[in-house]
Parts: C-alpha cells; structure tokens; sequence
C-alpha cells in the first residue's frame, strides 16, 4: 500500500514497551472466558493524558509480532512494536509521541505462513473517511447537557406502558445540502430533531451509524464497531447529534449488525492471519446470502467483543435501544442453506446453541447495566419467547418486529378493492398471536427497495385512493396494539423506492395530498401519545377487543382499545373500499356519548370530508355482542376513531 511521507518521520523512535498495562489479571480472565462486557475501555488506541501519550492494545492470539504502523513513524514497521500480554493472546504498547488525530494501523505478522497483513484497529473509535481505512486516535470527551433525558425522561418514554413511535432514518439520504453532498451530524441535529418534533414522534432509529467501506450497504456490512461513520463528522458530532435529540425528548434507537461482519482485508476477516472473529469452516462462517462472516459465538472472547460493543454505544453515547439486525440468520444454523451446507449443532438439531446463548447473555447484560433502555429484535420466524426474559426460557429482548403482520397487511392493501373481501384473514389473522410477543409493527426500509416500489407506489387505484389507501394503512397501524415505526419518506408519500444516493422529495410536501398525508402522520403520532387506550395496554389482551372482525363482504373492521380506566375506550372503523357506508351499525359497550375524534378522510387531509361530525348517541339495541349500538357514517377508503365521553 502506498504511503505518503511521515509528517513526523525526523522524530526519534522513544516509544518502547509499555511502562504500564491498562489489564489486570482479572480483565484477561474474563476477557478469555467471555465475561469482559466493557473492552472498550481496555482494547484499541486510548490517550493517557497524564502520561502524555498512547497506549495501544489489540487481540491477536495467533500473531508472531505486530506493530504500530502510522503517519507518525512513516507507516514503517519495526518502530512501535507491541508486546504480549501473558498468553492472553493481547499485545501492548506504550509510545509517547503518538498523539490525537494521528492515522495508525496494526502490522500482524502470524505464525500461519508467513502471512502479513496491515489491518484497522477493531476498537477504533474514530476512522478515515471511507475510501480510506485508517485507524484514527481519538478521545470521546463530550460535555452532555441530557442529564433531564438520561435521569428522567428515558425511564418515562422508553417502558411498554409507554407510546414508542419510531422514525426510522438513514442519515445519508434524510436530507442533503442543494450539492447533493451529505449532512454532518451537527448539521443534522436542528433540522431532524425539530422535524421530530414536529411530526410528534417520539423515537428516531438510525440505520446502522457504524462506520462501513461500501456505503451502498446502509451500514449493514460494519468494520468498524466502535466508530460512528466519519462521513458524518466525529464521535464527538454525534454525540451532539444524540445529546439535542435528548434535549428535546426524543429517544435515539442504533440498529447493530451483531449477525455478521464485511470480508474487507483490512478489517476482521484473518485478522491475524487465522479464523480469530468468523468460523473456519464456511459452512458455519460465511454468509451465502449476504457474502459476509459470521461471528463465531462459540469462541468467549467473541462473546465480550460483541455485547462490549452494544454496552459502549449505551454507555458513552447514551443511546435509548438497540434494535438486533437479522436476528433469524443467528438463531439457525441452516438459515437460507440447502441440505448438506451447513453443520448440525452438538444435538443434531438446526438450532445456533452458541448463537443462543449469546443473545441471551447480551440482554440480560443490557438491560441489568441500562434497565430503562430497550433491546429490539429483527426475527422473522416464529422462534418461541423472543420477547420474554431469560429466566422463564425466552431470548430476553423487550421486543419484536411483527414481520407476519408487515407482510399480511402490505399483501392485503396491494389488492384492488374490489378482492380484498376474499383475503379478509390477512387483517384479522394477527389477533390470533398478537401477544404472544412484544411485537413493534413495522413499514420500515426493507419495504421500499430492490424494486418494491414505494409505499404509496404499491397502493392500487388512482392518485385519489393511492393517497386514501396509505392514509388507511397508517391508520390501521396506529390503531392495532403495539409499537410503531416508519422508514423515512413514507409519512408524506414518497413516491420513488428509496435511493440511498440522494435526498428524500421534499419538494413533494408543496402538493395537497402529499401535506395531507403528512399532516394525517402528524395527528395519528398525536393521538397514539395522548390517548391512554391507544398504547396503555398493548401486549396484553385486555387492551384489545373486536366488535366486529367478520364483515369480509363489506371489507369492514370495527373494534375496541381499552386504556388501564374503565371508561378509556376508543372504536375504530375501518372501511377498506372506496364505497362509503351510510348508516352503519356497530355495537358498542356502554350507554352515552361517542365522539369521532380522528378521520382520515377529513378535507384537512386530503379526504372527501364524509365523516360524523356531530356526537354520536348509542341506543339501547343489542348489536355484534355488545348491549348498545350506534349508527355511524364510513368514509371510503377510511379509518376513523371514536372515543367515549364520560
């Protein structure tokens, strides 16, 4: 690799074995037994200010010699060399005139063959900006002013009793500058944080920040775990990106990419010339589907890598969740393998035993350090207890996305009216499992790319019912029991897949029906958070009841929320043809007064205003099980909400 010449190469080599270790016997002992939750405090380049300079430290168990190569010895091997620790399989060194901002790699040299390689630092904190694949010293001083968010409102906003919509955001293409050129952190932080707030969300989860070569993988294909991406600015920048989010009450969820790891040369894969990150075997370690390494949970210091990485992003940058990626492609281990590709666990059986136990051990670690934070897995099969603790059997996260809803509902809203009676259980079919987890409903990225079209895209019918079909979607999701999240774009109609390459159309927001939408998202976000019934009671059954799941030939849904009162109960009704329904009856429980708070086709919205704009008075006439009844007016296309006046 060609290098430029050192800016400080006159200086003389004074750098020597470390005249100190940052290990104790007891931090190699856990480390190799896969109990160290809190490496980044040890491993990696760190600043000794009172001894004024850096010490280096990096594992490498099957290495012959490794040296500190950079731009301050001329990137010449020989100079800063590390030296083991024990047989911990750590080396160390000390080197005084290595300072902050200088570019370093580890030059490993294995006993395997003779191999020789320059890697990056796998507990950088801090790298060159891709292309480029430098390691950078740095520090993660930051002075945070969220001490009202971190004592306060993440225990408020982030228990299941608590109304958790997410915006789900890739940092690069939310918004760019009118050059196309990306936003940094700090120029992100106002303009995100008061769209948050104006849209009334109350989480922003970002695509993976950590930093990654090839950016057209969104972040899903990491090198470097404990770095923020530097196409974005420092660490420090997105500290001050999380630290005004926090200000502003709005909780900041990381997705993590745990399942497996990009084959760069420079990073994890043969980081010292053996198989110390991934599996040997490709059976086990190589992803088919994603051409990726698998990490090899079976391995203890895997295992302290791994759940020190979720810890350090929780603890130094005062992140609210952890949303798990591919969680599925962990848990089996013949997860997208024909017969005879993959390698049956000590049982005989398909399942990841080590994997397993992994995830087990993370969560519980997480949330015993960070008990008001949230651990959200992505799984899409039907693995039993994802969402329930360790101790009764399950996986231990907080929650799940509800994949099977995603799909049935997506597939249900692409038919034409006119069929959607012949594919009614695709709607009512959830309620059937909907607390067997804590599920989160999501329309999230995965939705809107690799040629699916955009949300609104894939809405039959024309302009008119596009918009009024996607504002029933949104309707339909707010109003079902569980958790929301929405990828960017969705909330005002994009009408392009997403392009990672270039802004979201906000320039659409200049036409009605795109204002409309926004406008429907915002008072949905609204309502779910100031309406105890709407999420009081999500993962229990008590907070759900139908009044009426079976009118397939009218493709009708009409059902109740119930809050922790008694008398906190919301009807919703939703019509899904473009036939208005006049005088419809719906049971309902109580004698009184119910007024239609929401409708998603008021003009405001871009609707045709049909709706029941005055207080509706339940009769004393038995209907759909229930003691009284109502008649009501449907819009087409249309969802609207009643709530009960004492």
């Amino acid at each position: 690799m060609a290098r430029s010449v050192s800016r400080k190469s006159h200086k003389s080599e004074k750098g020597m074995t470390a005249p100190f270790s940052l290990f104790t016997n007891d931090d190699l002992h856990l480390f190799n037994e896969g109990n160290h939750f809190h490496l980044y405090k040890k491993l990696g380049a760190r600043r000794i200010k009172e001894r004024g300079g850096t010490y280096f430290s990096v594992w490498a168990p099957n290495a012959k010699e490794v040296h500190v190569v950079g731009d301050f010895n001329g990137w010449e091997k020989g100079r800063h060399h590390l030296k083991p620790i024990q047989e911990s399989g750590i080396w160390e060194g000390f080197f005084p005139e290595v300072e902050k901002g200088d570019i370093y790699k580890y030059n490993i040299q294995s006993h395997q063959n003779g191999y020789q390689v320059e890697k990056a630092d796998p507990f950088a904190i801090h790298c060159e900006t891709p292309p480029k694949t430098g390691s950078i010293v740095w520090d993660l001083d930051y002075s945070w002013q969220d001490q009202s968010w971190t004592e306060e409102g993440r225990e408020r906003h982030n228990l299941l009793t608590r109304p958790v919509s997410i915006y789900e955001v890739h940092l690069g293409s939310w918004m760019r500058k009118l050059e196309n050129s990306l936003l940094t952190y700090r120029e992100l932080a106002p303009l995100l944080t008061d769209y948050l707030k104006q849209m009334e969300f109350t989480h922003v989860e970002f695509l993976p920040v950590m930093e990654h070569p090839f950016y057209g993988s969104w972040g899903y294909q990491c090198t470097g775990y404990f770095a923020p991406s530097s196409r974005y600015g420092t660490p420090q920048d997105f500290m001050f990106l999380v630290d005004t989010l926090h200000q502003n009450n709005i909780g900041v969820i990381l997705d993590w990419v745990p399942s497996h790891f990009a084959t760069d040369e420079f990073a994890l894969s043969h980081f010292d010339g053996t198989d110390i990150y991934e599996h040997a075997n490709d059976q086990q370690g190589f992803h088919p589907d994603w051409g990726s390494y698998i990490f090899n949970y079976g391995r203890n210091e895997i295992v302290s890598f791994l759940i020190s990485n979720a810890l350090y992003w929780l603890d130094v940058f005062h992140i609210d969740g952890i949303r798990v990626d591919a969680v599925a492609s962990m848990l089996y281990l013949d997860y997208s393998r024909k017969e005879g590709e993959w390698i049956p666990n000590v049982e005989g059986g398909r399942e990841n035993l080590e994997a397993i136990g992994f995830l087990r051990k993370l969560n519980e670690q997480v949330y015993k350090s960070h008990p008001y934070t949230q651990m959200m897995a992505e799984e899409s099969t039907d693995w039993p207890m994802v969402s329930k603790p360790t101790y009764s059997g399950g996986l231990g996260f907080g929650m799940k996305w509800d994949m099977g809803w995603m799909h049935d509902t997506l597939k249900y809203m692409k038919n034409d009216p006119v069929h959607r009676k012949f594919h009614h259980d695709q709607l009512t079919f959830r309620m059937l499992y909907a607390y067997h987890e804590n599920f989160i409903l999501p329309l999230s990225h995965d939705e809107v790319v690799h040629g699916k079209g955009s949300l609104l895209s894939r809405m039959p019918g024309d302009d008119w019912q596009k918009f009024a079909n996607l504002r029933l979607l949104f309707g339909y999701m707010f109003a079902q029991p569980g958790k929301k999240l929405l990828f960017m774009g969705g909330e005002f109609g994009q009408w392009a897949e997403w392009n990672h390459e270039q802004s979201l159309d906000w320039h659409l927001l200049d036409y009605p029906n795109h204002k409309g939408l926004q406008a429907w998202l915002k008072n949905l976000n609204h309502l779910y958070v100031n309406e105890p019934a709407l999420h009081e009671i999500e993962f229990s059954p008590e907070g759900f009841e139908w009044i009426d799941g079976s009118d397939s030939q009218q493709c009708i849904l009409v059902f109740m929320r119930n809050g922790v009162c008694a008398d906190d109960k919301i009807i919703v009704a939703l019509n899904f043809t473009p036939v208005p329904r006049f005088d419809y009856r719906i049971g309902v429980p109580c004698k009184g007064t119910w007024k239609e708070i929401l409708n998603s086709d008021a003009s405001e919205f871009g609707g045709g205003g049909n709706g029941n704009p005055q207080s509706i008075e339940s009769e004393p006439r038995a209907w759909h099980g229930q003691p009284f009844s109502a008649n009501l007016v449907l819009p087409p296309l249309g969802v609207i909400f009643l709530k009960y006046q004492k």
